[in-house]
């Protein structure tokens, strides 16, 4: 199956993602206001994430508002997915277990783009092979087109002769405590990197 592993500027299509990907979008390694430098392109200002409503994996409505407090990453993906979703998820995986106890604050948010297929069980169970606090969000076509269309995440399906595949964006946002997009990790990066702009933002 293949997943697009495009850059972050190719992928906006309108609305507020449009807007957001069309700021100062910085080459990695952009200072912080605490000295500590990004390895994320960063948004210079911040906006407001995007909020939506889609079924969560917790048994819980899904909404960017019920984790303000905490920093979030917000990606897509989805669950039959072999290649860039295993690698991303055990990324993030990895990411929280080097901030120790400081992971309580970081909340990992993943978005199906296959409704079809992603009922919030079978997201529960696919993400908890990774970490049990990632949670998932599902619902209807539109439902997920519409928050699709508000980040810029293109998603495209791929029929074959026995089932269908995805390509599908792959970046990552990071989104402060105060619900603020802050920064978008392009598919690649570390642990380490990601551990890095975690910290960042849960020092803030």
């Amino acid at each position: 199956m293949s997943d697009a592993r495009s850059a972050a500027g190719s992928v906006a299509r309108c609305g507020l993602a449009t807007a957001l990907l069309s700021l100062s979008l910085s080459a990695a390694a952009t200072a912080a206001p605490t000295g500590a430098a990004f390895k994320a392109g960063t948004f210079d200002p911040p906006r407001l994430a995007p909020d939506f409503a889609l079924q969560g994996s917790d048994g819980h409505e899904l909404q960017i508002v019920r984790f303000r407090g905490k920093v979030v990453l917000l990606a897509f993906g989805y669950s039959s997915c072999t290649e860039v979703c295993p690698v991303t998820l055990a990324t993030f995986a990895a990411a929280r277990r080097k901030l120790g106890a400081a992971a309580a604050d970081v909340q990992v948010i993943y978005v199906t783009v296959d409704p079809q297929r992603d009922v919030p069980e079978r997201l529960r169970k696919f993400l908890a092979s990774f970490d049990s606090t990632f949670i998932g969000g599902t619902g209807t076509e539109a439902q997920l087109a519409a928050v699709r269309k508000e980040y810029g995440v293109s998603a495209r399906k791929i029929p074959y002769r026995d089932g269908y595949s995805y390509t599908h964006s792959s970046f990552t946002y990071l989104i402060d405590r105060s619900g603020r997009i802050r920064a978008l990790m392009p598919y690649g990066h570390s642990p380490d990197d990601y551990a890095n702009d975690l910290t960042i933002l849960l020092k803030e």
